[in-house]
């Protein structure tokens, strides 16, 4: 399981940040993710897993510790799908999202009948996915920076 080493930090603003917990198996995807979001979203990531035991095992022993999870539908092991199941079984109240490149409308209709608030495409929703964050958070998402 990987644990954002800044996950805890008593600064003011890691206070009032938006505790994301991620669902994704692809470390190079994960860790831009966690920079963008922490970056320009006001996201503290509490921590991730890339497979559904490992995510249903964080939400029945971390009830509370995250507001939104942050769902890929394909893992290592298991599936989105399963993780977003397993949170209404469990009563999990944070929200639920799902980032995936298989956003078809079955999926989309699939994941928002499991809980899941929105689907986002990896390929071209991930300005939407950074902006929701953001708003959730109560702060605007910054523009990305741009390069020389």
């Amino acid at each position: 399981m990987w644990s954002s080493p800044y996950a805890g930090a008593s600064s003011p603003a890691a206070m009032s940040a938006l505790r994301a917990f991620i669902v994704e198996d692809s470390p190079v995807i994960l860790e831009n993710l966690v920079g963008t979001l922490e970056e320009l979203a006001n996201v503290e990531v509490v921590g991730a897993v890339g497979d559904e035991a490992g995510a249903v095992r964080w939400m029945s022993e971390a009830q509370g510790a995250a507001d939104l999870f942050i769902v890929d539908v394909f893992l290592s092991s298991g599936t989105g799908l399963g993780v977003l199941q397993a949170a209404q079984q469990l009563g999990v109240r944070a929200r639920r999202v799902v980032l995936t490149n298989y956003a078809t409308e079955d999926v989309r209709r699939h994941c928002l009948g499991l809980g899941a608030e929105r689907v986002f495409d990896k390929s071209r929703q991930l300005d939407d996915l950074i902006s929701y964050c953001a708003e959730l958070a109560g702060t605007p998402s910054q523009p990305a920076p741009l390069s020389p």
